[in-house]
């Protein structure tokens, strides 16, 4: 059987089509990197977690604070939400300020007082992220010290519980250093790293830092970008990564066309587990370079961690 189609038809079904393509682009570009808000949550047991230490972890990324996208306003509903979940510890994981391309800048001296309402009863943790070396990682750490939001670079922390203790360590960022011209070159004994043709130096020290801790008590990681997993040790429970923001645009059938990794999309985003390992990776908040996120909504990451669920 043979269909034929008149002239009409085609041009009303390239209308329709035209029309779909800007709903899209309209609804990626401005509604959902804008006025959507997901709650992604998770339940995790870590091999070998105490059994009494129950863990509810409150996790936000990728602020990259700016206007229209990231506003004042906006980071405060994020605050005041977050604040909701009544999670027991909450956890940043850098690139406060600076987002996409052209759009005005929001400075961590304004971010960071709206961060410090955040409130839980085991804190408010923070590690950097790449975009906070690049806007000047002194202002950052500055704002935040004025902020008194406890900051880790390369640091531990023991954190204790009713039921336990725990250690929470933080690495500094992996992409710290952008080789640009007239940019900081980064300490010359660390590798150089080329991602989607940029060169970069890190300062984070994962060694190092899980050096610092002195007994066996269950150990989270706060790890900007998720690439740090590949050398995390079985030694640590459960990593935070952010940075991906799930390639800001996700396509049914095709995947993320760009994820800002060395790996591709194998840390990319949600749950993963390599070698009884686990790493969270969480969507973030806010826009990096193109002003667009499709089907892949801002998100506040809440973790819960236990040795089991009930049923």
């Amino acid at each position: 059987m043979t269909i034929r189609l008149t002239r009409r038809q085609v041009l009303r079904s390239a209308l329709m089509l035209g029309g779909s393509g800007l709903a899209f682009g309209a609804y990626a570009s401005w509604v959902e990197p804008r006025f959507r808000l997901a709650i992604r949550e998770y339940r995790i047991s870590p091999s070998g977690w105490p059994a009494g230490l129950r863990l509810t972890a409150a996790f936000i990324s990728d602020l990259h604070a700016s206007e229209p996208y990231m506003s004042t306003q906006r980071i405060a509903g994020i605050v005041e939400t977050t604040n909701a979940l009544k999670p027991d510890i909450i956890l940043l994981g850098g690139d406060y300020c600076g987002g996409a391309i052209n759009k005005p800048f929001i400075g961590p001296a304004t971010v960071a007082p709206i961060l410090a309402d955040l409130h839980a009863p085991l804190g408010r943790h923070a590690i950097f992220g790449n975009h906070d070396h690049n806007i000047g990682i002194a202002s950052v750490r500055r704002a935040f010290a004025v902020g008194r939001i406890p900051t880790l670079e390369n640091a531990v922390t023991r954190i204790e519980t009713e039921a336990g203790a725990f250690w929470l360590a933080g690495t500094a960022s992996a992409l710290a250093y952008w080789l640009r011209r007239g940019g900081e070159s980064g300490p010359e004994e660390r590798p150089i790293v080329t991602i989607h043709g940029r060169r970069f130096r890190g300062a984070d020290d994962l060694p190092g830092t899980l050096a610092k801790i002195t007994d066996d008590a269950p150990v989270l990681l706060l790890a900007h970008e998720p690439d740090q997993f590949a050398q995390v040790p079985e030694r640590v429970a459960l990593t935070f990564s952010g940075h991906t923001h799930g390639g800001q645009v996700y396509i049914p059938g095709i995947g993320r066309p760009f994820v800002p990794s060395l790996y591709g999309e194998r840390y990319a985003y949600g749950h993963i587990v390599e070698k009884g390992r686990h790493l969270v990776v969480s969507g973030g908040l806010g826009l990096s370079f193109l002003p667009v996120r499709a089907l892949c909504p801002p998100e506040i990451t809440l973790v819960r961690i236990s040795a089991s669920f009930a049923a």
